[in-house]
């Protein structure tokens, strides 16, 4: 079954195959393999684990997003958006625990893709999404601290310890770790085909080898690196941990999911190509499966690893598989020699993924943006630094859904017919203005603007009660209400057994495709009367007023205040 989508890409490929491609995707993958290495160490270690396991998962999971993915050009890998989510399962859990998530999440990511929900995640709020991300980076910002500055001999658990151990600060870390981050900030002015961050590495390395630096290294740390793949185990499943991961996992899943799309999307604009988004979500489903089945962790789509193999041409598949296949040579020859790299030195690399994650300006520029807007923001800001980043997903999610039913009902309202507006009769000739001396006498006009469901239900339950002699006919204009919901379906029903007992007739006129097609099927069409529904207001008045029988007088409309 994988094989399928692999080999459908393989004789795609075939049709532009040359040796120029091949070149230019054999050299973009060798460049994003390398700035992968520091990347995939780096955030292995920040999330508790070994530093071979996140090569590992740039080797397994980048194979398998970039051979079966939705995108040609998607680069995957260990992010720093999983950092504080796997440092979280790791020291409650274990990596047991974490391996048991993490194939919960490719599950679920696999089925987010088989019932097509790509393009549902993509609607993600926007403010939600910076708001978390950019909690992510402040805790990565401060975490790195501690081995960035060599401060302390114990591990702080917390933002508010880590800011008392400044008074410990190893001199000779804080050097190396300066030094690295000065270099890589000034590099990237000089050279963008190269990494600062890859130059650091090596930089560093040297120093501390060759000058005898007294400064903690991956080697002093976790000892000798493998320099080969662990042969394949599946975890245990305990049923009792599984439920206690369901949530866990579901957040890896969401951020996977959210990232990876994100991703494709900016690789679009970049390359002019269209991603298939239910397609990368199971490749995405897939490489989380298989990552931790070879000691990895979790893995998705890595927007700047993604943007570097376009800017060095990176155009087909390949580039990403030759990316997973120069960290798989660079395991089995050159393992060893990681141990030399300082800890200091990968927590630079670190800070400055973290200022990329933060999204500093685009942070800034969304408090110009709606109050509503601006709560989620700093909601999801806040819950992530200061609780949970699970939480701050739920609430997120929960918030903006709430804040976004609240808009829609803010823009739904009920207005009387009026002479004076000038309304586009392009579609629908029920949008025609209607002078509101042409209204008989005994007939009352509302027109319904906006989408007709729950939120908006009671202003028009509360509209109806300011109408205190009952009408002859009551006509309702919904020309511009673009879906109705159950709640709107009952507000109809409780209207027709009000009027019923009233004995005043419903008229309905202008309705749209979407709203007619619900309204029928919920019987709401048969209770007014199929004669009772018209195209037109027009229409609606000449039958109003030969059933009013009072074809020689009119009235003003009774003035209803307006609820928007």
């Amino acid at each position: 079954m994988l094989a399928v989508p692999f080999f459908s890409k393989v004789l795609k490929l075939k049709e532009n195959f040359s040796f120029k491609v091949v070149y230019n995707e054999l050299t973009s993958g060798l460049i994003v393999g390398i700035v992968a290495l520091p990347l995939a160490i780096a955030f292995a270690i920040a999330s508790g684990v070994s530093p071979e396991q996140g090569i590992y998962t740039a080797v397994i999971a980048g194979f398998i997003i970039s051979a079966f993915g939705g995108s040609k050009v998607q680069i995957g890998g260990p992010t720093g958006a999983f950092i504080i989510i796997i440092l979280g399962i790791v020291q409650k859990y274990g990596y047991q625990g974490l391996a048991l998530s993490t194939i919960m999440a490719g599950i679920i990511l696999i089925f987010f893709g088989i019932f097509r929900l790509g393009s549902v995640i993509k609607y993600i709020p926007y403010p939600m999404t910076i708001g978390f991300t950019s909690g992510i980076a402040v805790i990565i910002g401060f975490t790195q601290l501690k081995d960035f500055l060599g401060i302390g001999l114990i591990e702080p658990d917390s933002i508010y310890q880590i800011l008392n151990f400044f008074k410990n600060i190893n001199l000779s870390t804080a050097f190396i770790g300066i030094f690295s981050l000065a270099l890589i900030l000034l590099w990237q002015n000089y050279n963008k085909t190269i990494p600062g961050s890859v130059i650091a590495i090596i930089t560093s390395s040297l120093l501390v080898l060759f000058f005898n630096i007294d400064t903690p290294t991956i080697g002093t740390k976790f000892g000798q690196i493998s320099s080969s793949l662990p042969m394949p185990a599946i975890p245990d499943f305990d049923l009792s941990k599984i439920t206690e991961l369901i949530m866990p996992a579901f957040t890896i899943a969401m951020l996977g999911a959210i990232e990876s799309l994100l991703s494709a999307v900016v690789a679009d604009g970049m390359t002019g190509q269209r991603h298939n988004s239910n397609k990368e979500l199971i490749a995405q489903g897939i490489a989380n499966i298989l990552s931790p089945i070879f000691g990895g962790i979790p893995a998705t789509g890595a927007i700047a690893r993604t943007a570097t193999n376009i800017k060095n041409g990176g155009r087909t598949p390949l580039s990403g598989i030759f990316h997973a296949f120069t960290l798989l040579c660079i395991l089995l020859f050159f393992g060893r020699l990681v141990s030399f790299i300082p800890l200091s030195t990968l927590s630079a690399v670190l800070l400055i993924v973290a200022w990329h994650m933060s999204n500093f300006s685009y942070f800034i520029r969304l408090f110009r943006s709606p109050k509503s807007d601006i709560t989620v923001l700093v909601s999801t800001f806040l819950i992530t630094i200061f609780f949970d980043l699970t939480i701050a997903i739920e609430a997120g999610i929960v918030l903006s859904a709430f804040l976004f039913m609240k808009r829609m009902a803010d823009v739904t309202h009920f207005d009387p017919i009026s002479s004076e507006n000038k309304i586009n009769t392009k579609h629908n000739s029920d949008f025609l203005p209607v002078d509101k001396e042409s209204i008989p006498e005994g007939v009352f006009v509302f027109e319904i603007h906006g989408p007709f469901f729950f939120g908006a239900a009671n202003k028009f339950k509360d509209t109806l009660k300011i109408v205190r002699k009952a009408p002859k006919i009551l006509i309702i204009r919904m020309g511009h209400v673009p879906a109705i919901d159950a709640t709107g379906i009952r507000a109809f029903e409780e209207m027709i057994e009000k009027t019923r007992e009233d004995g005043t007739q419903i008229f309905i006129t202008g309705m749209q495709p979407q709203v007619e097609k619900t309204l029928k099927a919920c019987k709401i069409i048969d209770m007014i009367g199929k004669n009772n529904v018209f195209e037109s207001i027009i229409q609606a008045l000449a039958e109003a007023d030969t059933r009013t029988l009072n074809t020689s007088k009119s009235t003003k409309i009774s003035t209803i205040p307006l609820l928007n």
